[in-house]
């Protein structure tokens, strides 16, 4: 069934009936198929982060506080541009580094769980670098999603 090339959101109005139909054909966040979140702990040293990041090629690491809970994340090159100028201790912990999450009236919280449609993932990345998918409680970072995973998605099952 073919979708008019009219629109580039998340939703194309079917050829034949005119509704919206989901370009992820219903998927959810659990058919990215991400592999398991790697986060760090508030108290890490800068050093260890970036080798760690380099390790697993990420950007973007989230950072926990002793009881896991997100408290933001580290720019990875940032970090490495910093400590490379003399701006930034090795030994320093990465919380120093870090870009915190904005928990505040004005910024509600988006939930992102294994069981969110595709299409809700995609409209979160359209204004943020990456998302945690946490658990429903949001006690636990399962993966983290960037749009380069749902690229991934399409091109693998050819939407």
């Amino acid at each position: 069934m073919a979708s008019t090339a009219t629109t580039t959101s998340t939703y194309s109005l079917h050829s034949f009936s005119g509704l919206p139909v989901d370009k992820y054909r219903g998927a959810f966040v659990e058919d990215l198929q991400l592999p398991p979140a790697f986060t760090l702990p508030s108290n890490e040293a800068i050093s260890r982060a970036i080798e760690l990041a380099y390790e697993r090629d990420f950007s973007h690491i989230p950072v926990l506080d002793h009881n896991r809970r997100p408290l933001g994340y580290v720019d990875v090159a940032r970090l490495k541009e910093r400590w490379e100028a003399g701006n930034a201790d090795p030994n320093d912990k990465v919380i120093k580094y870090m870009t915190k999450f904005k928990r505040a009236v004005s910024e509600p919280y988006t939930l992102i769980t294994p069981l969110s449609p595709l299409a809700e993932l995609e409209e979160f990345l359209k204004t943020n670098i990456f998302a945690l998918v946490t658990d429903n409680d949001r006690k636990f970072v399962l993966a983290v999603a960037t749009s380069q995973d749902l690229e991934s998605f399409v091109t693998r099952r050819g939407f």
